[in-house]
């Protein structure tokens, strides 16, 4: 009965074949007002504590003197989320041509791996590591600069500081460059005029972010209890973190080490002002006889039409004399940023060492 009433009804009809669909691509007039998150000014960026551990991982691995990075996350309302991060290899004995896509290829090749496995791959800036809290260098303004042109709030660069790892004291710090010297950078002028109109010294050409640090509420947790001595414990177990003297630690090995990188600084720069100077004098030279020929091109011309006959046809000075232009200050500034960055840090390691001396001798009852 059933198979009767069944083979009675009608043949359901073929479903129609939806029609794929299609896509226009969005005029860059709208696409600036979709994006309303562009338009939230940045506050402040967080890190998340795998971010961290990977950054003290690599800078303490790393043979390099500046190793590198990337950062990925996303930027929302106004708080740039960084969830994870990868190094980018270096190579020592290569040419810069042959590094640079050796990095390329490696980096195509972990965003590739990461979008596979659902990660974040969205890339939001990149870290280097630094000694003595001197990061001042041209391949981190090259770089920044070329994050800050394509990313969406121009990405950050996060500097993290070996030597206060080493005195048990992590430092990471984000900055971007100034507009004032981003403009600058545009026009690859950075001459007394240029530098004078953008009021530019090296301590304008990056501005500082603040700088979170997040972790999961119950590794937080567990750290805490791990790490506080309950009075039931036995000194030297494994339920707890063993103490810590070295902040009594009174060597003076790291006065010595930051002294040496002030003087190397500080011939660096000399040697460079020196440059300058030299290019200057040159340039002084041969404005010098561009003056002179001109003026004796006038007085030339002042005398024939004296005598009546036509003044002297015009000439282009610039043909005759190859004025070189005014030399770039850029690497002067950044050495005087280095320079300025291991005066503070000898400041703070001389302070706390005059405090731990103090405290040396009065516990000692000279």
């Amino acid at each position: 009965m059933a198979a009767a009433l069944a083979a009675s009804l009608p043949a359901p009809s073929a479903a129609p074949t939806p029609a794929a669909p299609t896509y226009e691509a969005l005029p860059s007039s709208m696409s600036t007002l979709i994006d309303v998150e562009a338009e939230i000014p940045l506050r402040f960026v967080q890190l998340d504590g795998l971010v961290v551990s990977k950054i003290l991982k690599h800078a303490c691995d790393s043979n390099s003197s500046s190793p590198i990075g990337l950062l990925l996350g996303i930027d929302l309302d106004g708080v740039l989320e960084v969830s994870n991060s990868f190094a980018l290899p270096h190579h020592a004995g290569d040419d810069d041509d042959k590094s640079a896509k050796s990095v390329a290829r490696y980096q195509t090749s972990m965003l590739r791996s990461l979008k596979e496995v659902q990660g974040d791959d969205s890339i939001v800036g990149f870290y280097q590591a630094s000694t003595l809290g001197a990061f001042f260098n041209q391949n981190l303004i090259d770089l920044q600069a070329i994050h800050q042109d394509k990313l969406r709030h121009g990405g950050v660069v996060v500097v993290h500081d070996v030597s206060q790892t080493a005195r048990e004291n992590a430092s990471f710090r984000a900055f971007r460059l100034t507009p004032a010297f981003k403009d600058a950078y545009k026009k690859s002028s950075f001459n007394t005029a240029s530098l004078a109109s953008h009021q530019l010294t090296f301590s304008s050409i990056l501005e500082e972010l603040p700088l979170k640090v997040h972790t999961n509420p119950l590794l937080s947790a567990f750290l805490g209890e791990f790490s506080t001595v309950s009075p039931n414990t036995v000194l030297g177990s494994a339920s707890a973190l063993p103490p810590s003297f070295s902040a009594l630690d009174l060597n003076s090995g790291g006065l010595t080490k930051n002294l040496e990188h002030i003087v190397d600084a500080l011939d660096n720069y000399r040697n460079e002002e020196g440059n300058l100077a030299y290019l200057s004098r040159q340039i002084a030279r041969e404005r010098a006889k561009a003056d002179n020929y001109v003026m004796k091109r006038k007085e030339e011309s002042a005398a024939r039409v004296a005598q009546g006959l036509a003044p002297l046809p015009e000439e282009d000075v610039t043909r005759l004399f190859k004025i070189p232009p005014e030399p770039s200050r850029l690497e002067s500034m950044l050495l005087l940023g280095q320079v300025d960055a291991y005066a503070k840090s000898l400041a703070e390691t001389t302070s706390t060492g005059l405090v731990k001396m103090y405290a040396a001798t009065a516990g000692s009852g000279a």
